[in-house]
């Protein structure tokens, strides 16, 4: 879930929606499509109507970025430099070791997953500051979001999730990491 794509719906889908400004239901339809390719035209990106790492940091979106095995592109090759391994800009399982350990070296949890919390402990990533931080946490006008169901992704199919409980002051994708482990 460290993209969103048409089909998804969600927390992060509506934060990606009142960033384009466009109307933000949560669920992310063609019309979410066409401005995503907008604004990923816009921002000199491959236009393919997908928000990856690469488009929400684009787009100033830090407190979206989920880096995990599977993601593609130059915010992964920034990890990779960063963590002084091969930067490929592909996350796979050498990526994911080297973030495990940098994570148990800095005091995080080694769950393998770059997000906000993971990368602002890199001098590489200075967008990645507090505020970013408390901002992928689930908000106040978020609360609905512990009940919703998290799709995952089977190919490029969108699969109905089960509800996964975490703490309110997880981040928007929190729940995904039950999704990876």
């Amino acid at each position: 879930m460290s993209i969103l794509k048409k089909g998804m719906q969600g927390v992060p889908v509506k934060r990606l929606q009142k960033k384009l400004g466009i109307d933000a239901d949560g669920i992310f339809g063609s019309g979410t499509e066409k401005a995503v390719r907008d604004a990923q035209g816009a921002a000199g990106l491959a236009v393919d109507g997908i928000a990856g790492p690469d488009t929400f940091t684009a787009l100033g979106l830090n407190e979206l970025v989920l880096l995990r095995v599977g993601t593609r592109g130059d915010t992964v090759k920034k990890l990779q430099t960063a963590l002084g391994i091969d930067a490929d800009g592909k996350f796979g399982p050498g990526t994911e070791k080297a973030v495990k350990e940098f994570q148990t070296s800095n005091g995080l949890d080694p769950d393998g997953l770059a997000g906000p919390e993971t990368l602002a402990k890199l001098d590489a990533f200075a967008e990645m500051t507090e505020e970013t931080i408390a901002k992928a946490a689930v908000q106040p006008d978020e609360t609905g979001f512990e009940s919703e169901p998290m799709p995952s992704l089977n190919g490029s199919q969108v699969v109905a999730g089960s509800t996964i409980d975490v703490p309110e002051e997880k981040s928007v994708w929190g729940r995904v990491k039950g999704w990876f482990s």
